[in-house]
């Protein structure tokens, strides 16, 4: 029997949790049954380091570029990838991300391609045009991969996706890379030996909160003197951060590290993380984060709540509630004995549900019964 032919379209290849989401997908899915080859809206990345792509490579997965640099060569983009799938003749269309999942629903049909699966990895509530513009084109779609029961419920209520097309599918982590073996060295970011750290891992935008982290940690690192505030990332609004730490007078208790290969070395050596998140989809740090043996002071959004199960209350705040977030990272921080029971409790559950495997083999199940489906 022939490989199922599978087109992996995605917005941009930065390493962002969607981005590892696919890159998973094509290293590790069945290549006896599957072959996979990648499409990427936007231009090579300008740090390829910093992308998914040298795993790709390294893997030998076939990636295409389409060099799309703006919302006004929507029309161009389509082309090319249409092209490209008349070519390529792929049975399955998976796309992630808002911008590759329409480009690629349109440019998939118009190429004949006979299943097309769109990944939803976040509940915009504040995007009402994605909402729409997502559910005018559903019926181009044939499934709709929600990462969290949340998510789904919110695909289906507030964006009106028809139900009977949305699946949920968790996300997965690669077990064997958490707790890293080899801690890092905190004093490499500035942190002196023998002080403690609370890490936030993310990009610097406003989806995640980080401006408000920084404004409530004096609440928090004035009772812990001992500890410091890490934030592993990049993004528009570093800037912005690196004064509002001086305006909050912190700037020399707050660290920023940059972009990093080497987050879970980094987690390792932290105690806590903490994702003040306005809104996820099922956040993939968090999932690292539980991996490591590690507690998690995250917002209640989306999926946090599904990851985190009955260690949710203890582990959860609502956004903005600056209070109560600078009470729970003192909690555990203050309490080392209560933060290690949490950290296990964390891993188990990691363990038992999220494992990689378990994602990539529920793709794999999906896109053989969609296109089971659709020779009939």
């Amino acid at each position: 029997m022939s490989r199922i032919k599978i087109a992996l379209c995605i917005t941009e290849l930065d390493a962002g949790g969607a981005e590892r989401c696919l890159t998973e997908l094509a290293v590790r899915i069945d290549r006896r049954r599957f072959d996979p080859v990648v499409y990427c809206l936007s231009p090579r990345p300008a740090k390829e380091e910093a992308s998914c792509l040298p795993k790709l490579r390294a893997a030998g997965v076939e990636v295409h570029f389409l060099d799309g640099r703006s919302v006004w060569q929507f029309p161009v983009v389509v082309r090319r990838l249409r092209r490209l799938l008349a070519a390529h003749k792929p049975q399955v269309a998976q796309t992630f991300l808002f911008h590759a999942n329409i480009v690629g629903r349109i440019a998939a049909r118009r190429a004949g391609v006979g299943t097309v699966v769109a990944g939803i990895r976040v509940a915009e509530h504040g995007v009402r045009w994605h909402l729409w513009l997502d559910r005018m084109t559903q019926s181009l779609v044939d499934r709709y991969v929600c990462v969290g029961r949340s998510v789904a419920d919110f695909s289906a209520d507030r964006a009106g996706l028809p139900p009977e097309k949305l699946v949920v599918i968790p996300n997965g982590i690669d077990l064997e890379k958490y707790p890293a073996r080899q801690p890092a060295d905190l004093r490499e970011f500035g942190i002196a030996a023998g002080r403690r750290a609370v890490v936030f891992v993310g990009r610097l935008e406003t989806q995640k909160g980080v401006k408000w982290l920084i404004e409530t940690a004096p609440s928090w690192l004035d009772r812990l003197p001992d500890c410091e505030l890490l934030l592993v990332g990049d993004g528009p609004l570093r800037t912005v951060l690196e004064t509002s730490a001086k305006t909050a007078g912190i700037a020399d208790r707050v660290h920023f590290a940059g972009w990093r290969p080497d987050v879970p070395a980094i987690l390792a050596a932290a105690e806590l993380l903490v994702l003040p998140s306005a809104w996820e989809g099922m956040p993939n740090v968090v999932l690292e984060a539980m991996a490591s043996r590690k507690p998690v002071v995250a917002t209640d959004v989306e999926g946090v709540g599904e990851l985190l199960d009955s260690g949710a209350e203890e582990q959860t705040v609502r956004y903005g509630d600056s209070q109560v977030l600078a009470e729970k990272i003192f909690r555990l921080m203050n309490d080392p004995q209560r933060a290690t029971e949490v950290g296990l409790e964390n891993h188990r559950r990691v363990e038992e549900n999220f494992g990689i495997s378990r994602m990539v083999r529920t793709y794999e199940r999906l896109w053989e019964s969609l296109v089971n489906t659709y020779r009939l």
